[in-house]
């Protein structure tokens, strides 16, 4: 089978496991405040609630801040384990460690699956899911090792593809299976716990198991693997420590122009999805509090975003010569500034449709055509490398952005925070324009 192809099968079954929990989160969390038996989920809303006394918080928004610690959690778990898991791939191969990282997303799929009113195993599950998601960057990797530079920005698009298409499936699916209801052997008629979502999340994680236990070839050969574990250790501490990530210290033969350039994209990467990736997340608890959106409802709303993701991914993104992808990156972050604004103080459900519109083509755009250009620089040898950065950057600012974005939204309220962070989004459209001016000015001495 065509690795590109098995890479898009694959990412494909992960992510729709993966998305099944997006609708559910808000429900979710107020079962876990009914029913939960841990003690956990108390102890948490309790320092919520000293804390809200002291700040002044709404408390109809504690939930908001729920999830944003959550997922802030998720994300820098991901931010710890993504270097380590790429450099041990980079000795062992990268077949190994993608196993192993599906076998660990499979493990947490269960917790899930069991963690009936126990917080606790809840986030364990999140935790160990966040551990193991090393898989989505082995996948960039493996699409460097089996194509050349000028065809890698169609193999991007098409890894690209499968998150559209995961977005577009995967919460529509988890809304259906929320709809199921299952009670326990005592028949109380007051259980909440979504049974069915997290079965389904496991039974596709081990079909991912089986297909890439298959159908997986090694890309890394032998010849090309690093041969040192205390050395590649060394690096991967690089790629955690914020420092390093910034100034490109593990980057080899870049001349001060080409880390000047770079060091822009980081910034504009890093600024964008810090602010993005925590608006991003309030989403959901928005349309719950203010539109009373079941879970179906959030299912259609992921599912209006993620066709939209995939048409300007499929259509545009993969068609468009790679020269104007900086163009693409600035209207990306330009129109997302209005989208968070109509979003953010629409008071009909016709007006929050219309501001994900440019949200939809921002949120196919940005990344993928940063990547794209990103990737662009150094030397064959150093792809990877720059790669990894880029994707530790954008994990360490989706650690920080939904903690950052739901405690302004939790304090302030949503026309605030939304206001807040569209104001903040000028940042990296001003970085992303000296990166575009640069870009431009450094390419033209070579022609």
């Amino acid at each position: 089978m065509n690795v590109n192809r098995f890479i898009f099968i694959s990412l494909l079954i992960d992510l729709l496991a993966f998305t099944l929990i997006l609708p559910l989160l808000p429900s979710l969390l107020e079962c876990f405040a009914k029913q939960d038996t841990s003690g956990l989920y108390n102890y948490v809303d309790n320092f919520i609630q000293s804390t809200q006394q002291w700040i002044g918080g709404p408390q109809m928004f504690n939930r908001s801040l729920f999830g944003g610690l959550l997922g802030s959690l998720f994300s820098f778990l991901q931010f710890i384990s993504m270097p380590i898991i790429g450099m041990l791939s980079d000795i062992y191969g990268r077949r190994p460690l993608y196993l192993i990282c599906l076998t660990g997303i499979s493990i947490s799929y269960f917790f899930w699956s069991i963690s009936i009113n126990h917080f606790g195993i809840f986030v364990l599950f999140r935790i160990l899911n966040g551990l193991s998601k090393g898989n989505v960057s082995l996948s960039t990797a493996i699409v460097t090792d089996v194509t050349t530079e000028n065809k890698r920005g169609k193999g991007f698009a098409t890894i690209g593809i499968a998150f559209s298409i995961g977005f577009i499936v995967g919460p529509m699916i988890g809304a259906i299976l929320s709809k199921l209801h299952w009670s326990p052997p005592d028949g109380t008629g007051s259980f909440c716990f979504q049974l069915f979502p997290p079965i389904f999340a496991f039974i596709l994680s081990l079909i991912n198991m089986i297909f890439s236990y298959h159908y997986l070839p090694e890309t890394l050969l032998p010849h090309k693997r690093a041969t040192s574990l205390c050395n590649s250790l060394v690096d991967a501490f690089h790629y955690i420590n914020p420092w390093s990530l910034f100034s490109f210290k593990i980057v080899k033969n870049l001349n001060t122009k080409e880390k000047s350039i770079l060091r822009y994209g980081a910034f504009v990467n890093f600024f964008f999805l810090f602010i993005y990736s925590g608006l991003e997340f309030t989403l959901a608890f928005l349309t719950f509090i203010r539109f009373n959106f079941t879970s179906m409802d959030q299912g259609k709303l992921f599912f209006y975003v993620g066709f939209q993701m995939f048409l300007i991914q499929g259509v545009l993104l993969r068609r468009i010569n790679h020269n104007y992808y900086n163009h693409l990156l600035l209207s990306g972050i330009l129109l997302v500034i209005p989208a968070f604004i109509i979003v953010g103080y629409a008071q009909t459900i016709t007006g929050l449709y219309l501001g994900l519109i440019p949200y939809a083509y921002s949120s196919a755009i940005v990344i993928p055509s940063l990547s794209t250009t990103f990737s662009s620089f150094g030397n064959s040898s150093q792809k990877g490398v720059l790669l990894g950065i880029f994707r530790s950057i954008g994990a360490l600012a989706r650690a920080c952005g939904p903690m950052t974005m739901s405690f302004i939204f939790w304090r302030f309220g949503i026309e605030t925070a939304y206001t807040i962070g569209s104001i903040l989004l000028l940042i990296p459209l001003y970085l992303g324009y000296q990166y575009h001016i640069q870009c431009k000015t450094y390419r033209s001495t070579f022609e």
